[in-house]
């Protein structure tokens, strides 16, 4: 048995089919995946996310032990309610987890992986030496995410008058207080939406509230074909500690300015940089019938080999698509192995789907 959100017993009660998700048991779909992915593109649905670790940063060197650790810099975060996306690199510029920065009032807040919870905190505690920061997991809370193109109306009806208010005004990578909630506008879809950190003890109440409104569940297979179509990268899958940001289409989470700021495992990517980065992480599109899966070959004309990381059918689009990473002289066309025969594919960039805009 794994561990379980404080939501567990409702996906039971919702018919979800759940499955082991790093240590924790999860739903997968409540009867369609397919169907729960266009609820998302076309309306919005409710995603239980209590899996996530949050972890809360304070004290008087909060800022710059982050600017020690993560390979973004919180120096950007000009004012409380703003947020980041960030690696945080091992020496070798491998990536120990990627996850969302906050700036709150007296501090920060970090949103990450469930399936790196353990490796992430004895990382974090192993460079905390000579520094006066405190760091507290917040597992007393949950969190929901409420994605979709009519996700902020559609809660901004059902929450209280100060909360739909907040609502309105967030911008795009904001998160703010209101009493006991935190409510960020960020996502993990390609789409507009929610992300609201609340007391455990409310999550059930709401979620409840949500699914009643006609707020459709999703499950983890939705939120993987989503991802996938936002070209977004899933760690463990697409990143992991032997892969850099510099090929894994992450460059723009790296902060290079200051020069004088030195974070861990930016000497190995300043090193990689100035040898020539070898490899991109690109996008692929199959226009015949099959479909892409992690770990298929793709073989480039004339320049060599590259592996698919993440892969499946994208319900959007209707045909089947993938992320791989591949040599950088890799153009626009490859082919990949499918069970001992090769296909073309088209190389395209890697978001294929964003604000229910096709892209490729």
């Amino acid at each position: 048995m794994g561990q379980r959100t404080p939501l567990y017993d409702l996906h039971l009660a919702l018919g979800a089919k759940m499955v082991d998700f790093g240590g924790w048991d999860m739903p997968l779909h409540y009867g369609s995946q397919v169907e729960e992915h266009h609820q998302v593109r076309r309306d919005c649905g409710v995603f239980d996310v209590s899996h996530m670790t949050v972890i809360d940063i304070s004290g008087p060197q909060a800022k710059a032990w982050l600017q020690y650790l993560l390979a973004n810099d919180v120096e950007r975060l000009h004012s409380p309610g703003r947020a980041l996306y960030s690696t945080m690199l091992n020496e070798r510029g491998g990536i120990v987890d990627d996850m969302l920065v906050y700036r709150l009032e007296d501090g920060y807040r970090l949103v990450v992986n469930a399936s790196t919870r353990d490796q992430d905190l004895a990382w974090m505690q192993a460079h905390l030496d000579g520094f006066d920061v405190q760091l507290v997991e917040r597992s007393e809370l949950a969190m929901l995410a409420i994605q979709g193109p009519q996700a902020r109306h559609k809660i901004c009806e059902l929450v209280s008058q100060s909360r739909g208010n907040l609502i309105q005004l967030l911008k795009p990578f904001e998160g703010r207080s209101d009493g006991d909630w935190f409510i960020a506008r960020t996502g993990y879809t390609g789409e507009d939406g929610l992300e609201i950190v609340l007391p455990a003890s409310q999550a059930p109440g709401f979620f409840n509230d949500l699914v009643g409104a006609g707020i459709s569940p999703i499950g983890l297979g939705a939120r993987d074909t989503l991802r996938v179509e936002a070209g977004m990268n899933l760690y463990g899958q697409d990143i992991d500690q032997e892969v850099s940001p510099l090929v894994s289409n992450m460059a723009w989470s790296i902060a290079w300015e200051p020069a004088s700021r030195q974070f861990v495992g930016r000497a190995a990517l300043e090193g990689e940089r100035a040898g020539g980065i070898q490899h991109k992480l690109v996008g692929l599109v199959l226009e015949e019938r099959g479909v892409l899966r992690a770990h298929q070959v793709v073989r480039i004309a004339d320049v060599g080999e590259g592996e698919i990381t993440s892969g499946s059918f994208s319900p959007t689009l209707s045909k089947s698509i993938a992320l791989a990473r591949v040599p950088m002289a890799t153009a626009d066309r490859a082919e990949v192995e499918i069970r001992g025969k090769w296909y073309p594919v088209r190389v395209v960039k890697p978001t294929f789907i964003r604000h229910g805009k096709t892209l490729i």
